[in-house]
């Protein structure tokens, strides 16, 4: 009988959660999260507009920014609006459930689909080419690319995932990663998405044997960085938060330098800032852990046996 009432009482209990309904949520955050969700949209939306119109530019008032590299510009404002949503809520104390739920569902429409989806279009008119060259050839690399994506995309959903698993409210739990951040992932595809739109053309005129070498080398590395991004993404490799690791409190004046450096970099021309930025960050992780577990490990184990 007294199990029968144990378990009575937590059906009880189970259903009175089922019927529990949200009440409260914080205003602030809630709405930079939708913000970062917009943003990712208004990225598909214009990848889509530069995939019709590839030599056409994106116009508003004094701004003409191709549609590529305009697409990639919303990602990094949903990027800003990711970082600032969190920060706000723990500032507050104001951390909950529903912001944690939100927040990923966002970001896999702002750094999982809009990503892969903008490596699609930039790809498309490419494999028209090779197709018509050589339909073989030109089947198989459409389904190479297309696996690129769906496993890009797979990779930021079970990353998200994990994460709302695994993460803690304490702001001291956001010191580091496992695995590579979605949004890093997807600024690595986006640097060089914007590189290749606004930077290339100024190094290279456009018809140049230069600038057909350089254009294939970035629009085709990008469905194997995918794979590389998305292996990178579900793996256990810890990753700094560089805000919380480089910019908060007190530092040394070396940092500081540092920092003025970067800004100026990003005057001089922010596309190359972009991608030093994420790819040396992408690949900052995997060179220590490749480091201390792989060169390091076969040294130890060499120095071992001479010392016997």
């Amino acid at each position: 009988m007294a199990r029968l009432r144990t378990k009575a009482g937590k059906e009880s209990l189970l259903r009175r959660m089922r019927r529990q309904r949200l009440r409260y949520i914080t205003v602030l955050p809630s709405f930079i999260t939708i913000l970062n969700g917009i943003c990712g949209f208004a990225a598909i939306a214009l990848a889509s507009q530069g995939a019709v119109a590839p030599t056409g530019q994106f116009s508003y008032h004094r701004l003409a920014i191709p549609y590529f590299a305009m697409s990639g510009y919303m990602i990094l404002v949903a990027m800003i609006a990711d970082m600032l949503d969190g920060r706000l809520a723990r500032m507050s104390q104001s951390t909950s459930s529903f912001g944690g739920q939100l927040d990923s569902l966002c970001d896999i429409i702002s750094f999982g689909v809009a990503p892969a989806f903008l490596m699609l279009k930039v790809l498309e008119y490419k494999l028209a080419g090779i197709a018509q060259l050589n339909p073989t050839i030109g089947s198989f690399a459409e389904r190479f690319v297309w696996l690129a994506a769906g496993a890009y995309m797979s990779c930021a959903a079970i990353r998200l995932a994990r994460f709302n698993v695994e993460n803690e409210e304490d702001e001291s739990s956001h010191m580091s990663f496992v695995g590579l951040p979605t949004p890093a992932a997807a600024g690595v595809v986006v640097s060089l998405v914007i590189f290749h739109q606004e930077a290339l053309p100024d190094i290279a005129t456009e018809g140049t044997w230069m600038h057909s070498v350089l254009e294939s080398i970035i629009v085709f590395s990008l469905p194997v960085l995918l794979f590389g991004l998305a292996v990178l993404m579900v793996s256990r490799i810890r990753y700094q938060h560089i805000l919380n690791q480089y910019l908060r409190g007190k530092k040394p004046f070396a940092h500081f330098i540092r920092v003025l450096l970067f800004f100026g970099l990003i005057i001089w021309s922010r596309q190359v800032a972009f991608v030093l930025m994420f790819c040396g960050f992408a690949a900052s992780g995997f060179v220590k852990w490749f480091y201390y577990r792989v060169i390091r490990k076969s040294e130890a184990v060499a120095v071992t046996p001479a010392l016997q």
